[in-house]
Order: structure tokens, then sequence, then C-alpha cells
């Protein structure tokens, strides 16, 4: 990977402490809104870098399987209820 493009660019840290990247280094990383930083202490200063992302959905035994989080207060019951009632009328033509 060239570097080129990203050495030499500079930063400021607001009064808040926080520091804006320049869009050039988030294409590069595909870095958007809400998405997560790890940051390592160096001898030679401070690393950023991107938290790996895992996978949401996994294959099991030939199933697709969710591993991902459910948003917080999220209904299963609800959802397999809603899920098999749409099922039921689809499959019976209604």
């Amino acid at each position: 990977m060239a570097y080129a493009i990203l050495n030499g660019m500079n930063v400021k840290i607001d009064k808040a402490g926080r520091i804006i990247l320049p869009k050039p280094v988030r294409d590069r990383f595909c870095l958007r809104q809400g998405s997560d930083l790890e940051i390592e202490e160096r001898p030679e200063g401070v690393l950023l870098k991107p938290v790996e992302q895992q996978p949401s959905m996994v294959k099991k035994k030939g199933l697709w399987v969710y591993i991902g989080k459910a948003p917080k207060g999220f209904d299963w019951d609800n959802m397999v209820d809603d899920e098999r009632e749409s099922r039921i009328k689809y499959l019976s033509g209604l």
C-alpha cells in the first residue's frame, strides 16, 4: 500500500479533544460516521487504526446464521410471530 498521499497531512485537536481525519484518509480506510478506531500508545506517538469488523452472518452446516448483536430492546418473539404470519399469508395466496 502506498502511503505517500497521506504523509505530511496535519490535523488539529479542538477544545473537546477531537480531531477530524482528512477525507483522503477516511476514504482510503473506508471510515465513516460511527466507525470504531483503536488507539495505541507507542514510543514514537499515537497510532489510530480501524477496529477489524466481524461479519454478522456466517454459514454453519449449510445455513446462514446471524452472529451480530440485536439492537437494545429488540423483541425476538414479536419478530418471529410477524415473520410467521407474513409467510402464512404469502403461501396461502392472501
